[in-house]
This record gives structure tokens, C-alpha cells and sequence, in this order.
């Protein structure tokens, strides 16, 4: 079992015990985070970034960690998401193995790896640490949260749950409530891992390893971050090398089948997969939709994109109008990108002045 952290995190201690949705608690809990930026002596420029499923804290570059941040591009002095004006905050989600607990952690309590003993996750756990991080940094309201994808249910979650802790939101292809079709592909997703025999009840180790159901719960994943339109575009019905060696007759005949097994096998050993099984079911869980239109924020942009096949564009208009309905000034966005859910991290070209535009007029 490995947790994975990148070197620049810092950590806090939730509140001991920490009370979860389901009754039950965590002792001795954290929250891995990282900031750029500098925290103003009002302590109102601070801006909340909650991230998608496997993300880190890890967004942006710094001295501790010169590597490349999921966010880069965003995150910077005089870019979308400004250090020179923001003290920007990213955190990485309760229940993740990347610093933060999760069932890749240990339980003082046992001193054992947590496994499938850590408690019921809910999108709502994941809230309460980030209001818990607000707590410890000292930040009364933060400037902005900024949601993207599963961040983005935990950002809704935020501002229903803990009133008065957000000025404003921005929320990105995210939704206030999982669909049938989301929830089947992350169902096949958690199927595929626990099928895999070496997954042995969530008692596996480094050594044997669920190595096939974590590939085949990537593949299916990333097929779904993309669009149809963009799989065409990009690979088309290009072949490979026949010369490649393989003499598997149902083996890989196509590039797109290359990208999917190299794309997999980057992240295998990268993510735990009991966190995986524990995050992905809490998106499946979350229903807040009754709520969104009783939120106090000052502002509101809610962000999605017309080729997304995994959080459809009608679930951020629906958020956008539940919002809208609470008498919240908001703006929604539909954005005609060809790279589907997973825009938000490549096509910078429509994010940065989206979101960039936004906040200079805040």
C-alpha cells in the first residue's frame, strides 16, 4: 500500500475526532494542501481550488516542487488564477491517497492501513475538510472557491453546507447530482477492480497488486473524459506499425488503443485503488439539487462544455439556474470545446479568459 505525495505539501490536522456523514469518525486526520501567492493582512484575497478525483495539491509549480502543476497554466503571477492579487489555496480531497486520509493511510488506532475499514465518504466529508482548512489557515470567507469536475461537487457542497465561508464560486463541468450514465460508467469502474483477483477484498499489497482492474477502471475513464469528436480528430482509424511485434490476434491493432494502454499504465501505480472505489462511489451518492437555490454567494460563474459526454452541459445550466434562483448574479458558460469533460485541463485558450475575466471583476 502507498500513499502518493508530492514534496511540496503541507499538511493540517482536522479537528480530532473528525464526525463524517455517515456517524462515523476520523482521529488524527489531515489534509494535504498547497498555496501560492500571499495571504493580505484582511485575509480576503484567498481563493479555494477543490480538485477532480485523482488530482493532487499539486496545481502549479513552486520552489519546494519546480514540477509541473496539473493546473499550470492557470495558476500564476498575471495569469487567470493571479498570485500577484490571490493567495490560491488548493487542497487535496479527504479520502485521496496524495496526502491527504484516506483508506491508503494508517489508523493510529491499529496502526494498520486503513483499507476498507475507513469510514463510509460522502462528497459532504470532503466540504467539511475544506471549511476545516479554512479554519486552520485563519480565513474567515474565502475570496472565491474554484470546484473543477468532483471539486466542483465538493465546491456546491461548500456553499450549501457552510453558508458564509465563500464569496463567490466558480464551478466547472461538475453537477449538482450524479446522472444514470455517469453513475454506470463509474460502476463499471469499481467492477472492474474488484473483479481483478489480486484486489483480494481491498487486502492487496505492492507486490500483488489489482494492476489489470486499475487499468481497465483508467481506460474506461479516460474514454469517458473525452469526446467522440476528439477521438476522431485525433487518432482516426490510424494503425499501427504491423511490424510492432505482436503476435496476439485480438491483441492492439489501432493508435487509440496504444493512447488508452499507455494512458493506463501511467496511472496504475499512481492512485490507490480502495481510494478510487471510496471517491468514485461518493459521486455517485451526491444529491444536492434542493439546495442551490438557497446559497448566499455574491457571485457566481458556473462553466461547462458541449462535448462533455460524462457531465453533460445541461448539468451546469441547471446549476447555473438553481444558483441564479437563490438571487445570486451568475453567469453560465457553455463552451464549445472538442476535448469533452477533460477540457478544463488542456483547452486553456477558452479557461484562462473565462475564468480570468470573471475574477478582475470581482
Amino acid at each position: 500500500m502507498t500513499e502518493f505525495i508530492p514534496p511540496a505539501s503541507t499538511f493540517i490536522e482536522l479537528p480530532s475526532p473528525f464526525v463524517m456523514r455517515s456517524g462515523e469518525s476520523l482521529h488524527g486526520a489531515r489534509i494535504a494542501y498547497e498555496t501560492w501567492g500571499t495571504l493580505n493582512d484582511a485575509k480576503d484575497n484567498a481563493i479555494l481550488i477543490l480538485t477532480g478525483l485523482s488530482a493532487s495539491a499539486h496545481a502549479r509549480s513552486s520552489e519546494a516542487n519546480p514540477d509541473k502543476g496539473w493546473w499550470e497554466p492557470m495558476i500564476g503571477a498575471g495569469k487567470a488564477i493571479d498570485t500577484d492579487r490571490f493567495f490560491v489555496v488548493c487542497i487535496n480531497s479527504l479520502g485521496s491517497c496524495k496526502g491527504s486520509t484516506g483508506p491508503a493511510s494508517i489508523n493510529p488506532a491499529t496502526n494498520e492501513t486503513y483499507r476498507l475499514s475507513f469510514p463510509n465518504l460522502t462528497i459532504e466529508d470532503a466540504a467539511d475538510a475544506a471549511a476545516a482548512v479554512l479554519d486552520a489557515l485563519r480565513i474567515e470567507v474565502a475570496h472565491t472557491v474554484i470546484g473543477v469536475s468532483m471539486g466542483g461537487m465538493t465546491a456546491l457542497a461548500l456553499v450549501c453546507d457552510h453558508p458564509h465561508r465563500v464569496h463567490n464560486l466558480i464551478d466547472i463541468s461538475a453537477a449538482a447530482t450524479a446522472l444514470p450514465f455517469s453513475i454506470a460508467v463509474r460502476s463499471l469502474q469499481r467492477e472492474a477492480i474488484r473483479l481483478d483477483p489480486n484486489w483480494s477484498n481491498g487486502e492487496y499489497s505492492d507486490e500483488t497488486y489489482p494492476e489489470s482492474g486499475m487499468r481497465m477502471a483508467r481506460k474506461l475513464g479516460v474514454i469517458s473524459y473525452r469526446s467522440a469528436l476528439e477521438w476522431d480528430g485525433r487518432f482516426g482509424r490510424i494503425r499501427l506499425d504491423s511490424d510492432d511485434g505482436n503476435v496476439d490476434p485480438f491483441g492492439m491493432e489501432f493508435e487509440v488503443e496504444s493512447y488508452l494502454e499507455g494512458h493506463a499504465r501511467r496511472f496504475i501505480r499512481d492512485f490507490d485503488p480502495n481510494s478510487y472505489l471510496y471517491m468514485s462511489r461518493a459521486m455517485d451518492w451526491f444529491e444536492r439539487t434542493p439546495c442551490l437555490s438557497k446559497v448566499d454567494l455574491d457571485n457566481a460563474l458556473v462553466i461547462g462544455v458541449q462535448t462533455d459526454i460524462l457531465f453533460p452541459v445541461q448539468q451546469q445550466e441547471q446549476i447555473a439556474t438553481l444558483i441564479a434562483a437563490s438571487g445570486t448574479p451568475t453567469q453560465f458558460l457553455s463552451l464549445p470545446s472538442p476535448q469533452g469533460h477533460d477540457a478544463f485541463l488542456v483547452d486553456y485558450a477558452r479557461f484562462s479568459p473565462a475564468v480570468g475575466d470573471f475574477l478582475k471583476n470581482l
